[in-house]
């Protein structure tokens, strides 16, 4: 029996299940990638990043958006916090490997969601509300750079998101049934740590480079 198993809430409906782990892994984790992607362009500047980040804003496009990975984000999220009523840490009496994996899955799973919550409000809503218009490059760079609260929050919710995903890619093939005996599943583990190490170093390269950029800006 797999040590994380132990730590699992007793009845979990395989449906329900699988329902869950496929809601976070397609697409939501092809969105990440992307995103993250987009946001490289940080690194050649203010033209290059609005370009890559906001520069598609056409009606089409975001009904994508909210069809393809805000739904699914939303049905996720609500998965995940009935989820959490059940939860039951049991890390005094097995304290092992996998159950610190399981509590860390849950711990980071409330954080992304209040990270990822304040990040669609203060890039995408708020800039729309307020401004009528997306996000400039100029502002995120200079919050970066001179509101300390503001990096700390996205140093740690990246964290949290690139753990929470590279980990629930491990769930998603025990859900699934990709991953038959606890051997499987080990053999995966360093890709799992392979796919952590490369989303954060993009999440933090991303906050680098804004860091940088928001010096020539100067205090709001």
């Amino acid at each position: 029996m797999s040590t994380e198993a132990a730590a699992l809430p007793r009845k979990t409906p395989l449906f329900q299940s699988r329902l869950g782990s496929f809601l976070a892994v397609v697409p939501l984790s092809f969105w990440v990638v992307n995103h993250l992607w987009d946001n490289l362009a940080a690194f050649s500047g203010a033209e290059a990043w609005e370009k890559a980040v906001t520069g598609r804003q056409d009606p089409f496009t975001q009904a994508l958006t909210f069809f393809f990975v805000l739904a699914p984000l939303f049905m996720h999220a609500g998965w995940g916090v009935v989820r959490l009523f059940t939860f039951r840490p049991n890390n005094l009496a097995y304290n092992n490997y996998g159950n610190l994996k399981y509590i860390l899955q849950r711990i980071t799973a409330v954080g992304a969601f209040f990270f990822i919550g304040a990040h669609m409000w203060l890039a995408f809503l708020r800039p729309r509300v307020t401004h009528g218009g997306t996000e400039p490059f100029s502002d995120i760079a200079r919050e970066m750079h001179y509101h300390g609260p503001t990096l700390i929050v996205y140093l740690l919710g990246t964290l949290g998101v690139a753990y929470h995903l590279a980990n629930g890619l491990q769930n998603f093939g025990m859900a699934w049934g990709i991953f038959a005996s606890e051997r499987s599943m080990r053999r995966f583990e360093p890709f799992v740590i392979i796919i952590f190490l490369v989303l954060l170093a993009m999440s933090w390269g991303i906050l680098y480079a804004l860091y940088q950029a928001g010096a020539a800006y100067g205090p709001a």
